[in-house]
This record gives C-alpha cells, structure tokens and sequence, in this order.
C-alpha cells in the first residue's frame, strides 16, 4: 500500500510539472516558471524510474534524484519561483540572459548541495534549504493577499493552504523524520510528491487569476490565454 501511495503521489506531480510546465510556456510565454515545473516533473520521472528499477543507492539514477532535488530546493522552488509570479505581482519580465543565469545558478547549487545525502543530517546545507523557504514563503503569503484582494477567493485560500503544506514538508524533509517511516522514506516522499503536485496545479490557475485581473485592469496586453475557453486551458 506504501509503495502503490509513493506511485500515484509521483505520478500526480509528474503530470502536473509537464502538463502546467506547458500550459506556463504555451499560453504565458513565461518560461522560468513553465521550465521549471517540468524540471519537477522530470525529477519525478527520474525518481519514479529508480524505484521501479529496484531502488538501488548505488545507482546513477539515485545521485541524478538528489541532484534535482538540490536544483529545486535551493533555487529552483524558490527564487525561480519568485521571479516567475512577479511576472502578474510586479509585472516583471526577465531578460533571456537573466533567465539562463537563474538556471545556470541552479545548476551550480544542484551539482554542488547533491553531495549532502539524507542518510545523516547535514545541519547547514539543511538550515539553508528551512531558511530559503522561509523567505518564499513570505513572498507566497503576499501573493495569496493580492489574489485575495482581487476577489479570487478560492485561488487565494488554495495557495495559502498548498503553501502552508510546502513548508511543513521543508522543514521535516531533514529535521523531522516521520516516526514508522522505512528507510527510503516512502510516507515522506509521498507526502511530499503530491504535495509538491498539488503546488504547481494551485500556483497555476492562482497565476492565470492574477494574469486576467492584469489584462482587464489595463496593465499587461492579452497573451492570448485570456481569450481561450476555461476547457481548453
């Protein structure tokens, strides 16, 4: 029942990286956030095709997982993150050289944070992960008020509670081990891979609240997907 769990929950945030990832390029040209929810999806893809192969720690699969986990969790989830929702908060739109340094600065902090593996606490690396959270999460709550004053009241709750979810999974991924867990931590990352779905479903159509409140408003041109019928976006 534990591994069917770890599936379904993997499969979910698999589908929701690419197919959201997607519909963020195709329908916003925002392409921090559209690359980097398929990132997620490709990390789970990635993290789905070790399992099903045995789960064998020493296999290259397994230092390619934390190497993503280590993108997302240091930068990706969290400046990109940022960067691409100022995009309906602040009207902020990137160059494209800004947008491949983001990237290249994930890169980095993923080669070099995936060398601290779970199976002890590396209480720095650790700390850091809790404290850029911390700081998105902040930037989360604002957006959530902002969606909330524009009346879109079910996207505002929505991406308060998947952000509050967000952050009890950050801060128990290293310092609180769920008790009863086995040693690969199948109820955690269970928890934490549909979770993590759930946030780029919500943070999606909370963007597209925001983005057409924008496009109403007079503030940002119509990309397009302010025009498209709710069923075919």
């Amino acid at each position: 029942m534990k591994d069917l769990l770890f599936m379904l929950a993997d499969l979910w945030m698999i589908f929701a990286g690419f197919c959201f990832g997607w519909k963020f390029i195709r329908h916003y040209k925002n392409y921090l956030l559209g690359l980097e929810w398929m990132i997620v999806a490709t990390s789970g893809s990635n993290f789905l095709l070790w399992a099903l192969l045995g789960g064998d720690e020493g296999s290259p699969l397994y230092s390619i997982a934390y190497f993503f986990d280590a993108f997302s969790r240091s930068v990706g989830i969290t400046l990109i993150l940022v960067m691409g929702l100022m995009r309906v908060t602040h009207r902020y739109k990137p160059s494209v050289a800004v947008d491949v340094g983001v990237f290249a600065l994930a890169a980095v902090a993923g080669l070099y944070l995936q060398q601290f593996r779970a199976d002890q606490l590396h209480v720095g690396p650790a700390t850091f992960f809790v404290v850029v959270n911390v700081l998105t999460t902040a930037f989360l709550a604002y957006f959530s008020w902002r969606l909330w004053r524009i009346g879109a009241t079910v996207q505002a709750v929505g991406a308060a509670l998947v952000t509050i979810a967000g952050s009890v999974i950050a801060i128990t991924y290293d310092f609180f081990p769920i008790p009863g867990d086995d040693a690969h931590r199948t109820l955690f990352y269970s928890a934490a891979l549909a979770t993590w779905g759930f946030q780029m479903f919500v943070y999606y159509f909370a963007y597209r609240a925001l983005h057409e409140y924008n496009v109403a408003a007079g503030y940002e041109r119509d990309s397009g997907a302010a025009v498209l019928s709710g069923s075919g976006r």
